[in-house]
């Protein structure tokens, strides 16, 4: 449901926000976006974590939104957020603030859960 939540508010954004800049992503992209999601979705819940929970819910929302995009836009994933630079700048969208900030509060809480319970690390699955 968060995921959910998430990649809508990417969507909308996308759709409300012209957009100068696209990213074209493959098919074979789409296909490792939807390989990411199924991972987290599969994976991530035998670790007995709320925050990593939530970190893969906003990177599941980030991933989704982006390949929802994949599927709907035909000049590419839209980047309306853009940070110009002097001579260079960049372009990207809520989805990947998304997929960048629950992967960050994903592994920093496996990490977390994996100190505090290193003595058990070594034990077979």
């Amino acid at each position: 449901m968060i995921a959910g939540v998430f990649a809508s508010i990417d969507l909308v954004y996308k759709l409300a926000t012209p957009s100068d800049y696209h990213h074209a992503r493959s098919p074979l992209a789409a296909l490792a976006i939807a390989a990411v999601i199924l991972g987290i979705v599969v994976f991530v819940p035998r670790v007995p974590s709320h925050a990593a929970l939530i970190g893969a819910a906003i990177a599941a929302g980030g991933a989704l939104g982006n390949l929802v995009s994949v599927l709907a836009w035909s000049k590419g994933v839209p980047d309306p957020l853009v940070i110009q630079g002097a001579t260079h700048g960049i372009a990207f969208n809520l989805a990947d603030v998304f997929a960048f900030t629950g992967d960050t509060v994903l592994l920093s809480a496996v990490v977390v859960h994996g100190v505090r319970r290193r003595d058990r690390l070594r034990e077979p699955v």
